[in-house]
């Protein structure tokens, strides 16, 4: 890796600076790559925003960029991506800053302090060196800051045409996945939560295998149509939205198990509501995979308070009424009398306390 340092004015970074939306964002007269296919799109919130130009106004020094040289002369932002387009937007006048108490975009200021912002020089090293070589330097200067997400640094790792279209999708403010998938993915599009779940499920888990074998594939439409089935199939089968308690759960694998099955989705809504008003049910979102599968593990059911073990020991002598041997408080654990799933309560009178040994043996039959 060849490195080298330089020193740019802002009027050379934002000499034709231009957001082309889908095809990039460039600057530097046309010659910077601004948001390469592995980068993110823009995070930075108001103030540190601000911050990036009040440093330029005051004659701060900025934090030191990283560019990369590309074979054919230009290059492309590693490292520096939220403070460039803080300055580009702003030397364009997209955005005001607090001076004093007044608004003031950049054309509000006088023409020396005008001049004195286009001056301002920026520390830049210029890299040169293998895309091997690059990404690497990528993931280290990135440690500090803002600091990447792992989808990110799988997104610089697998660049490609694949990785730029699935960021059509899945990766801009409002995207198509967005508009669909909001109410049943956390995160946001553009920390690459949404590719990344995507991803997750369509590849059961082995996501940068999944992204290493499609690389080079020329578009990720294969991912799209997968992630539309998916979200398809969860707003036929569970018709009323309940964003607060579908949000995160994972709709791949219940897709890919369920989706040939025949569900009657106005019975399943019937049995949800039930378990919502179940005060035994602690976790709610748990009941979505609960009524597809039966696995009582995703419900959390209550557990019986210390008091009510305490109490059922007492009763029982210490006695486990299945092996009926004599067992310590500490070697016992409380169980349903009648199952939870039968219609028993976790209250005082259906409980019991059951050696550890016998209480597996029930909860493995």
């Amino acid at each position: 890796m060849n490195i080298s340092l330089h020193e740019i004015t802002v009027r050379e970074l934002t000499a034709g600076y231009a957001d082309n939306n889908e095809n990039g964002v460039v600057g530097y007269g046309g010659k910077l790559d601004i948001r390469p296919p592995y980068q993110r799109e823009f995070i930075y919130k108001e103030a540190q925003r601000n911050a990036v130009i009040d440093t330029i106004l005051k004659g701060f020094p900025l934090n030191v960029m990283y560019w990369a040289k590309r074979d054919d002369g230009t290059f492309e932002v590693i490292d520096g991506q939220q403070r460039t387009i803080s300055i580009c937007q702003y030397v364009q006048g997209d955005y005001s800053i607090d001076v004093e108490g007044d608004k003031l975009k950049f054309f509000n200021f006088r023409s020396d302090v005008q001049q004195r912002i286009l001056d301002y020089k920026l520390t830049v090293y210029f890299c040169e060196g293998s895309d091997t070589e690059k990404l690497s330097w990528f993931r280290t200067i990135n440690i500090a800051g803002e600091k990447l997400t792992d989808q990110e640094l799988r997104n610089a790792v697998y660049s490609g045409s694949w990785v730029t279209d699935a960021k059509r999708y899945f990766s801009k403010p409002g995207c198509a996945a967005y508009k669909i998938g909001s109410d049943y993915l956390t995160g946001t599009p553009i920390r690459q939560d949404y590719l990344e779940t995507a991803i997750d499920w369509i590849s059961k888990g082995e996501i940068k295998e999944y992204m290493a074998c499609h690389q080079h594939d020329p578009n990720a439409a294969r991912l799209w149509q997968y992630f539309q089935s998916v979200i398809t199939w969860v707003s036929t089968t569970f018709p009323k939205k309940r964003s607060n308690m579908m949000k995160g759960i994972a709709w791949g694998p219940l897709y890919d198990e369920f989706k040939d099955k025949i569900l009657d989705a106005a019975r399943l809504e019937e049995e949800i509501k039930r378990l919502i008003l179940d005060d035994d049910v602690t976790a709610k979102k748990g009941i979505y995979p609960y009524v597809l599968t039966r696995k009582e593990k995703y419900l959390s059911i209550r557990a019986f308070s210390d008091q009510q073990k305490i109490e059922a020991y007492e009763r029982q002598q210490g006695i486990c009424p299945h092996c009926h041997n004599h067992f310590e408080l500490n070697e016992m654990e409380g169980d349903h009398i009648k199952p939870w799933h039968a219609g028993g309560k976790t209250t005082s009178d259906n409980c019991q306390m059951l050696c550890r040994e016998c209480n597996r043996r029930k909860s493995g039959k």
